[in-house]
């Protein structure tokens, strides 16, 4: 499960990402509202826990930019501000729970975990066409047909069948997987791509990882009599 915490008090956002980490969740943090949109956007994340005040973009203005581009992201949103007209913004911005500050790190663990069940089986397995992506295994399925996948391959088609028909750019994809301080170039990104279209070809499935000019890669379920390149 990859979570992402955007909170501004470095302190508090630091302790509930070690919290977390030592419940085997992957964790990623950002400490003001502009960086945590631009992240949320990705849309590869199971959970946004999202503070209120920040700098250059709120939590409210951040949830609301996430559900405006069809995100079903759960978001925790942590503050402390306890009014009902705060809860009832806070929910109405797009926000599926309101946790006030200060709060029982208990009582964070299990919202986190109920949030996290709401999503059924998403939670455990990504589907697209006849093909499925399970999560806790790293493997691509297709009927009786499967193959598992190289961490980094991993990262990847998550990130694809999360994207769903959103481009991800060659950028985005070797600053998530490789993370901003490596020294991958984009044609590492082309090489596990061509991995990727090779391990779905073997196991039939109908979807194809589309390469659209300067934009980047994306998903689609190709017809039966169609195969997807190799």
């Amino acid at each position: 499960m990859k979570i992402l915490i955007i909170e501004d008090e470095k302190l508090l956002a630091d302790s509930i990402g070690e919290l977390l980490k030592k419940k085997g969740f992957s964790v990623e943090i950002v400490y003001d509202g502009e960086a945590g949109a631009q992240y949320a956007e990705l849309g590869i994340y199971d959970l946004l826990i999202l503070d209120v005040m920040m700098p250059k973009m709120n939590g409210y203005e951040v949830a609301k930019k996430v559900r405006s581009l069809r995100l079903g992201t759960p978001i925790l949103m942590l503050t402390a501000k306890s009014e009902l007209e705060d809860r009832i913004a806070g929910l109405n911005s797009g926000a599926d729970y309101y946790l006030t500050k200060p709060f029982d790190t208990r009582e964070l663990l299990v919202c986190i975990n109920a949030l996290l069940r709401r999503q059924g089986p998403q939670v455990d397995q990504l589907v697209l066409g006849n093909t499925a992506l399970d999560l806790a295994s790293a493997t691509l399925s297709c009927g009786m047909n499967h193959v598992r996948l190289s961490a980094k391959e991993f990262d990847i088609m998550r990130f694809l069948f999360q994207a769903g028909e959103r481009n991800l750019s060659k950028e985005v994809i070797l600053a998530r997987v490789w993370g901003y301080d490596s020294d991958a170039v984009e044609n590492h990104v082309e090489v596990y791509i061509g991995f990727l279209r090779k391990k779905l070809s073997s196991i039939g499935s109908n979807i194809r990882i589309e390469t659209i000019r300067r934009l980047g890669y994306h998903l689609e379920v190709v017809e039966d009599d169609q195969k997807a390149p190799l």
